[in-house]
């Protein structure tokens, strides 16, 4: 595992920069350390999280908008003040289906991110 270091204690959203990472799907990085990763997901309407996994356990909080999301073979709609858990190797993606924003927890860090 490379050494990404850690992130600035304080990080104000305004002067972060975005990261488009899909279509209508862009992200900003909003703290970490070797532990933990905390990420902003913006999605505009019909923006994709295509399905994938990864060994990380995840924890996201859903800001704003609903989204349609799918852990393994459940499908649920999820909107503002919901969360939802992803266990390591889980198959999981998102259709947004009304613009918002997803907070995304990670450990230990993606270095794929970087």
């Amino acid at each position: 595992m490379k050494d990404l270091g850690t992130s600035k204690e304080f990080l104000k959203a305004q002067e972060v920069e975005w990261e488009t990472v899909g279509e209508g799907v862009r992200r900003q990085i909003m703290g970490y350390d070797e532990k933990i990763l905390l990420v902003k997901v913006h999605f505009k309407k019909g923006g994709i999280g295509p399905m994938h996994e990864h060994h990380h356990s995840q924890v996201t909080y859903v800001e704003s908008g609903k989204f349609e999301l799918t852990i393994g073979e459940e499908t649920k709609m999820m909107e503002g003040g919901d969360s939802f858990y992803i266990p390591p190797h889980k198959m999981h993606g998102a259709i947004c289906r009304e613009e918002g924003i997803l907070i995304d927890v990670f450990s230990p860090i993606r270095e794929d991110f970087f």
